[in-house]
């Protein structure tokens, strides 16, 4: 795969994994689908301080069915349900890490990770227009890598959150989540192990431990007109603490991304459902 073609694929799976598509409660079509553009500025990983922003066609796809969604967290089966719980089969996409800048220079690029697991989501409140929502949220996800030549497991990622989610202004939707993550020896490692054979004078060989991967703070704000939809994210990563914050290939112990889409609803359905997203 040539290696333009290579970053604008892993691009379009990082902007997918991060850019919202929150909405108000509201009558919504059962599903959606259609197309855009957006920014997005990322790190090469997390940890490194370089930084790459692409500006990018923007797939928009939206499904609200009883026990299964695709919507900004990927796709979802609703495994369980009650009044203040929710179980849910989640699977999203995660930026990969880049190879070719000062801290990683001629080690392998890192493939693209796509992550799998249970999500239980515990509702703290709720208001009676069922548009305002305080939840608890416990994603663990097993860690998948691919170029899709080749599938390799990279273990497992654990990323508690409490989300908030508020209508601003005339009809915007104002989301605000922030939580710690925890991860595996093999996911940590994946990102910031330096083996022997690529350890030089300035980078030393360094192999990472599980344990707390640092924690996160994401804002999102967005709004649905009836014909297209605009949203807008900014998320911070503090690195402080983390079990692999003394590798080589940390250069910082702070991670920013952001970006801004607009995407036109080019087809819907005309059954309805009642819906936040």
């Amino acid at each position: 795969m040539r290696p333009e073609r290579k970053r604008t694929r892993n691009a379009l799976l990082a902007m997918a994994a991060v850019l919202p598509l929150y909405a108000e409660a509201a009558e919504r079509p059962l599903w959606e689908i259609g197309a855009g553009a957006g920014v997005l500025s990322i790190p090469d990983y997390r940890g490194a301080d370089e930084r790459t922003t692409y500006l990018l066609p923007l797939p928009y796809l939206q499904y609200r069915g009883e026990y299964l969604r695709i919507d900004r967290e990927g796709v979802q089966g609703l495994l369980f349900r009650t009044d203040r719980l929710r179980l849910k089969l989640s699977v999203a996409a995660a930026p990969p890490a880049k190879s070719g800048n000062g801290a990683r220079d001629g080690m392998p690029d890192l493939d693209p990770a796509f992550e799998i697991g249970p999500a239980l989501e515990v509702k703290l409140f709720e208001n009676d227009a069922r548009d305002t929502a305080l939840t608890l949220n416990f994603p663990l996800r097993a860690v998948l890598v691919t170029d899709l030549s080749h599938v390799d497991g990279a273990g497992w990622v654990f990323s508690p959150y409490l989300q908030y989610e508020t209508p601003v202004g005339r009809d915007w939707s104002l989301d605000v989540s922030f939580g710690p993550m925890l991860a595996s020896e093999a996911y940590h490692d994946y990102y910031y192990e330096v083996a022997p054979e690529f350890a030089t004078p300035q980078r030393r060989v360094y192999d990472a431990d599980a344990g707390y991967s640092g924690s996160r703070v994401t804002v999102s704000l967005s709004k649905r007109f009836p014909r297209f939809w605009v949203g807008a994210f900014a998320r911070y990563d503090n690195l402080s603490g983390a079990t692999f914050a003394d590798s080589p290939l940390v250069r910082t112990e702070h991670a920013f991304m952001a970006g801004v889409g607009v995407a036109w609803i080019l087809a819907q359905s005309e059954a309805t459902v009642e819906s936040r997203r």
